[in-house]
Order: structure tokens, then C-alpha cells, then sequence
């Protein structure tokens, strides 16, 4: 199990490390202990979170409601909360990237 990804009573938690204003979105790959993303939007009113929920709900085939953002609100380093999937299997789809 890659250290980004660990176990929550709702599913798994998986923690990023965000690049907003990138020149395209993308998942980058490991970065340490967190799971590095790229986004096109800025780091502004919330601009940057919500694109990282669409990006993970699109590579994880699942709606946005099943993702939160749970700490990290204003910070690059976030926690992601994902509904209903247990870790093994956020791992498998975001290898498929």
C-alpha cells in the first residue's frame, strides 16, 4: 500500500500535495508520504480544491460527493476523504493513470 493512502471508517484517506496554477492536471506521483496533483486553476477561493475533487472523482470513476476535503483548506498539503472505497482499490485506479 503506498504511504499516501491509509484506512477511514468512511473508506480511505489519501493525502496530497497540490500544484495549482500548472500548465496542465494531472497526477505527478509520489512525493514522500503524500500523493502529488497538478491543477490548471489558482490557489484562490477555493478554486484549486474544487478542481482537485473533480480530478480525483473523474481518475477514480466516482462522483464528487464521495470526495472531501477534510483538512487542508488553504494549505498545499491536503487530506481527502473518499467515500466508500477502500484503500487497495483507490490505489489500483490511481496506478491506472
Amino acid at each position: 500500500m503506498p504511504p499516501y493512502i491509509s484506512p477511514h471508517p468512511q473508506g480511505s484517506l489519501l493525502r496530497l500535495k497540490v500544484v495549482p496554477n500548472a500548465s496542465r492536471e494531472r497526477i505527478m506521483g509520489p512525493l514522500g508520504d503524500a500523493l502529488k496533483l497538478a491543477v490548471t486553476l489558482p490557489a484562490e477561493s477555493g478554486k484549486a480544491n474544487t478542481a482537485v475533487i473533480k480530478l480525483l472523482a473523474t481518475k477514480l470513476d466516482l462522483p464528487q460527493s464521495a470526495i472531501e476535503l477534510v483538512r487542508g483548506h488553504t494549505q498545499p498539503r491536503k487530506d481527502i476523504l473518499i467515500r466508500g472505497v477502500a484503500p487497495d482499490e483507490v490505489a489500483q485506479k490511481l496506478s491506472q493513470t
